[in-house]
């Protein structure tokens, strides 16, 4: 390949993805095998429709989130496992159309499927809707494992975004494997430093994340 060509085949690449701020990365330019199903760009969350601030369904993490996912994905992988991430940097506006939505109590299209057993007044008090999110510092994730041939995710006994004491980490009323399938899930994540938060099996912090203190709005687009 010429000089000239590849030149032209890394500024094509480049001028796919918008400028981000220093230190943040589109995670498919680090890890490109990586499966992604960001559920705030599409219908398929607990607000039922696309959530303000997601233009796109690409990616976005700080630049150390997104190389421990890729060593995470590369210890999967020798185990015929990947994983599939459904939410990383979420910008601030996105979590205020959040409480806005948790404001309209007459808004309750995909109760059934997420909050089935919670009264929506009381997502604020029950901390699912808070007014800030550790997503919107870039070093946030949600996500799961999938099985390398099918593409299947592992069954972690509770869907993810699911609002209830079933998916909290320690939960005891699941099965033996669903238990295992949560551990591994911890394990790798916690040996590649990130912590999880206990009540939301599907989320993890990079500990040490570049931005603690920050909280970022620029679109995800």
């Amino acid at each position: 390949m010429s000089s000239a060509i590849k030149y032209l085949f890394f500024f094509l690449i480049s001028f796919s993805y918008a400028q981000l701020p220093e230190g943040f990365v589109y995670v498919k330019q680090v890890v490109p095998d990586l499966d992604v199903d960001l559920r705030y760009y599409s219908n398929n969350n607990f607000i039922g429709k696309p959530v303000k601030g997601y233009e796109t369904d690409k990616l976005i993490l700080t630049v150390e989130a997104a190389n421990a996912l890729k060593k995470i994905q590369k210890e999967l992988q020798d185990m015929n496992l990947c994983l599939l991430v459904f939410d990383g940097y979420r910008p601030q506006q996105a979590v205020n159309h959040f409480i806005d939505w948790a404001k309209d109590l007459n808004d309750t299209v995909n109760k059934h499927a997420f909050y089935p057993n919670v009264d929506k007044r009381n997502l604020f008090k029950e901390e699912y809707i808070a007014t800030r999110s550790g997503h919107s510092k870039g070093s946030t994730v949600d996500l799961t494992i999938i099985d390398g041939n099918t593409g299947e995710p592992l069954d972690m006994g509770s869907s993810f975004d699911f609002f209830g004491e079933v998916s909290w980490v320690n939960y005891n009323n699941i099965t033996e494997k669903q238990k295992a399938n949560r551990m591994l899930l911890q394990q790798v994540m916690l040996k590649y430093g990130f912590r999880n938060y206990p009540k939301e099996w599907w989320h993890f912090t990079l500990r040490n994340e570049p931005f603690p203190k920050t909280y970022f709005d620029f679109p995800v687009q």
